[in-house]
């Protein structure tokens, strides 16, 4: 049995290769829905336990700064 030219094989690996490739573009944009769709349910949970009806603010914005004792 021969084996083909060294040049079919090269192509034959390439085109391999693109499918592969091909089908891990595929599962990075389905991940990538999934992602989303987590990103939403999370959201939607956290307005729904009222934790996340507004933009988070830090305390140094909501109450004067104070001094903890023990610290210079």
């Amino acid at each position: 049995m021969a084996l083909p030219p060294e040049g079919d094989r090269w192509e034959v690996e390439l085109r391999l290769l693109r499918q592969e490739l091909q089908e891990l573009r595929q599962e990075q944009r389905e991940l990538a829905k999934s992602v989303e769709q987590l990103v939403t349910t999370f959201r939607m949970l956290a307005a729904h336990l009222g934790i996340a009806a507004e933009p988070y603010v830090g305390r140094e914005k909501t109450s004067a700064r104070r001094d903890v004792p023990g610290f210079g």
